[in-house]
């Protein structure tokens, strides 16, 4: 495994992270094909083998159940100073008036429920899921300062946004002498390159890392196109993301992966670790060959050619996931 730092902080992580939304309790509604405690296990016990010490996850997901999952699984499988532990606030979690949002209310009650679940004292990294218009920057951000300044968080990050948005959030963290963010968890892939237009310019000129999360888009990168699998059948979330005339991009991929004689995820990965802003790609496994999988592709370089034919088919289309 290889370890880098994350953005310019001083915070060293995989290079490779796990996602966490695959892990969860089916029962409370959030997704139909996340995994229980016991069918997890393998998956973490394979994160610890690999050096994959950087964990994400959300409260949103499975509505707090990853979280407790994730741990359980910390307790369990590792030591929790060797685990680099990520989570996020924005997304709803009750109907109070501090259920959702990045106000100072929503940030400080969900920290707390954060870290009760997780059944630690701090996180290594507090992230935003989205950028909350309703409420002023300035409270957002000094809310988050607070978290940090209590040694409820190590770093912060944020995730999917404009890149004016996340602009404007740090800008006004260096106004105030307040924590900036050191990543920036967005969707980027084959099938998604949006961020190359201005998100990974104001990356690259702000020293913060970039943490893709679908990499492989939901998996159509992984395998060859029009193959279905439970999650692809059942994910409400990642139907939205991709479109029927991506299957030239996937080809692509197949091609190049069936020349080399290795998994089309290596290919995918490869891609994208191949961009200098992209620290580690999240990786949400489901199967036990996922993790080894993407561990293999650190070791895949790409040649200009196979570059290019994988780029080629790319059309622009608008941002997704904000």
């Amino acid at each position: 495994m290889e370890y880098v730092r994350l953005g310019n902080s001083g915070l060293k992580v995989s290079r490779i992270a796990l996602g966490c939304m695959s892990f969860g309790d089916t029962s409370r509604g959030f997704s139909e094909w996340a995994l229980d405690d016991a069918a997890a296990e393998p998956i973490f016990r394979q994160a610890v083998e690999l050096g994959i010490n950087f964990w994400d996850t959300a409260n949103v997901y499975g509505f707090g159940s990853s979280e407790e999952i994730v741990g359980r699984a910390i307790g369990k499988y590792t030591k929790r100073d060797d685990v680099v532990l990520a989570t996020k606030v924005h997304f709803k979690m009750h109907d109070g008036p501090g259920g959702s949002g990045l106000s100072r209310k929503a940030i400080l009650e969900n920290i707390d429920a954060s870290l009760s679940r997780l059944g630690t004292d701090y996180v290594d990294l507090y992230q935003i899921h989205r950028f909350d218009p309703q409420t002023p920057v300035e409270e957002t951000m000094e809310a988050l300062h607070d978290v940090v300044k209590a040694g409820k968080a190590r770093y912060l990050g944020a995730s999917s946004m404009w890149a004016w948005q996340f602009s404007k959030l740090q800008y006004t963290a260096d106004l105030h002498g307040w924590t900036r963010f050191v990543s920036m968890q967005n969707q980027y892939s084959l099938m998604q390159r949006e961020e190359e237009r201005e998100m990974f310019g104001l990356l690259a000129d702000q020293g913060v890392g970039s943490i893709p999360w679908s990499p492989l888009a939901k998996g159509r990168l992984a395998r060859p196109w029009g193959t279905q699998t439970h999650r692809a059948d059942t994910d409400p979330v990642g139907q939205r993301f991709f479109a029927a005339n991506d299957q030239p991009i996937a080809n692509a991929v197949q091609r190049i992966a069936e020349a080399r004689g290795v998994p089309m995820a290596h290919v995918a990965l490869a891609w994208v670790l191949k961009n200098p802003v992209v620290t580690a790609p999240i990786v949400g496994p489901t199967k036990p060959h996922h993790l080894p999988d993407a561990v293999a592709a650190l070791d895949l370089k790409l040649t200009p050619e196979e570059i290019t034919a994988l780029e080629d088919s790319y059309s622009p289309r608008p941002p997704t996931g904000y």
